[in-house]
């Protein structure tokens, strides 16, 4: 969809179609799947493929109300990503869920035997590509895969399709903050048009001088 139609839906997004474009949520990479081809709507003239705004505001619903139904004590975020660690804290902080940082060992939802085993009803991934061990765990246990997909993105294993760009700052912030209002609005935890606590700007990792990300 383009930028033009995109603007005629204004009203009906989630979001202000600005904070979608500021976050960089459309911008995916130079190379595409298959399996995303749904989810792109153009290229670039530097050939950088472009994901479908609407879509991932239709797919955020989609993945809030699923998330809703869940005990949020068996809800899993998983995120190799450094730039996921910050919001995916903040986003277990508000909805209850369990954040999974960094490398995720074998066996972790396999095996019970295991001191690090965790038992899951609902996974969501920062990157299917990064997190893959998770993703192949829960689909040999059965438990359902959000998962954010850039362009390239493989989707093996993954039940509920996200599209963004899964790599920026801004982009994993936003996707984030809007989908804990969402789910905690659909909880009544807040008010159907309530806001967060916590403004957006939390959500975002942030680069120390020392290079290291928090």
């Amino acid at each position: 969809m383009s930028l033009d139609e995109l603007k005629l839906l204004e009203g009906q997004l989630l979001i202000p179609l600005e904070m979608y474009l500021a976050a960089g949520i459309r911008i995916g990479t130079k190379m595409k799947s298959k399996f995303m081809e749904p989810f792109i709507y153009s290229a670039r003239p530097d050939g950088l493929y472009l994901l479908d705004v609407k879509k991932t505001d239709e797919r955020i619903r989609i993945a809030a109300k699923m998330i809703a139904r869940y005990d949020p004590s068996k809800f899993v975020v998983v995120s190799g990503r450094q730039y996921g660690h910050r919001p995916v804290r903040k986003f277990c902080g508000l909805v209850g869920c369990k954040p999974m940082l960094g490398r995720v060992l074998p066996g972790t939802f396999t095996n019970p035997a295991l001191s690090h085993f965790t038992e899951a009803d609902l996974m969501m991934v920062t990157d299917p590509r990064v997190d893959e061990q998770a993703v192949v765990e829960a689909g040999t246990m059965g438990i359902p895969v959000i998962a954010l997909c850039d362009t390239d993105s493989p989707i093996s294993n993954v039940d509920l399709i996200i599209p963004t760009n899964n790599r920026g700052r801004k982009a994993l912030a936003l996707i984030f903050w809007l989908l804990a209002r969402e789910v905690l609005r659909i909880r009544g935890d807040i008010p159907p048009n309530g806001e967060l606590p916590v403004p957006l700007s939390d959500f975002e990792a942030r680069i120390l001088t020392t290079g290291e990300v928090v």
